[in-house]
């Protein structure tokens, strides 16, 4: 039984999970405190195992293939009921777990810089983040929490109103010069753009030209991304000028890793909203941790 776990470490599955799971090497290595050629390294020797390619190398980030996304659901799910059994054998069994479910960007950026104040007002609660991009998806039965962006309106469960959708340009302070940008010198940036799901969503360069009075079709671009978070990450590497989200890049901008190139912004009427789902599990824990994102929200 389990002859093919004797062949793996729990330490290559770990790495293969949060690389998974963060769509990027580099942030895995930082989630997990380690450097990132030695998650590359990792990756590498796990594919060699199993004999099979789970991560497609594509230009500044990575993919799952249909075998990575396979494993990734099995391998996710198992070193949760781990952690979990682990937790009770110790003795932790009377902890909390809240399970909070919500897209890469809002995670990375927004609620997980904001976490450690939850467990220092709540101690004896652990937060478990289940991440995705597809809502219709987040909204099952063992999720007590999800943040989803769209206009309100959710199939299931009830809906409070979190954040409004407020965009403007952002790109690293290097690619401007610290000069400020006209809507003219825009257009001849690189323009980094969103594609798939996420892509339908969330405004667009077409959108933001048009905010912006621009009559001139955005350009194509040579940089697409299907993951908000790489995208971030390649403007601040300078490749070209994004569409930041405001509570999502404020924290990035604030510490001069973005900048606003140009005055204005845009708002629609869509935006973040915390999702109960039907099935709602210990009710006060849900309320304490809904009220404190309120609270993150105006602080």
């Amino acid at each position: 039984m389990f002859e093919r776990l004797a062949e793996l470490s729990l330490d290559s599955l770990r790495v293969f999970e949060a690389a998974a799971r963060l769509r990027s090497f580099t942030a895995a290595a930082l989630a997990l405190g380690t450097t990132q050629p030695a998650v590359s390294q990792q990756i590498k020797r796990l594919e060699e195992q199993l004999g099979t390619r789970l991560f497609d190398r594509i230009y500044r980030g990575i993919e799952l293939t249909e075998a990575g996304q396979m494993l990734f659901e099995q391998v996710h799910q198992g070193l949760q009921a781990m952690e979990d059994g682990i937790a009770q054998a110790s003795g932790r069994g009377q902890r909390e777990v809240l399970q909070v479910a919500t897209d890469f960007a809002f995670a990375a950026f927004w609620l997980m810089p904001r976490l450690q104040r939850f467990h220092e007002a709540y101690p004896q609660v652990d937060v478990s983040l289940v991440t995705g991009e597809r809502s219709q998806g987040m909204l099952r039965p063992d999720i007590d929490v999800a943040i989803l962006f769209g206009d309100g309106r959710f199939h299931q469960g009830e809906s409070r109103w979190l954040f409004d959708e407020e965009v403007f340009p952002v790109c690293s302070p290097r690619l401007i010069h610290g000069k400020p940008l006209s809507t003219a010198a825009l257009q001849r940036l690189p323009l980094l753009h969103l594609k798939g799901e996420q892509a339908s969503r969330w405004f667009d360069w077409a959108g933001v030209f048009r905010g912006l009075g621009v009559e001139a079709a955005p350009p194509p671009g040579q940089l697409r991304f299907d993951n908000y978070t790489l995208l971030i990450q390649a403007a601040i590497a300078g490749q070209g000028v994004a569409i930041g989200w405001r509570h999502l890049v404020d924290g990035l901008v604030d510490q001069g890793l973005l900048c606003r190139p140009m005055e204005g912004s845009l708002k629609s009427r869509r935006g973040y909203h915390v999702v109960l789902p039907p099935r709602k599990r210990r009710g006060v824990l849900i309320e304490r941790f809904v009220d404190w994102l309120e609270h993150e929200r105006t602080g």
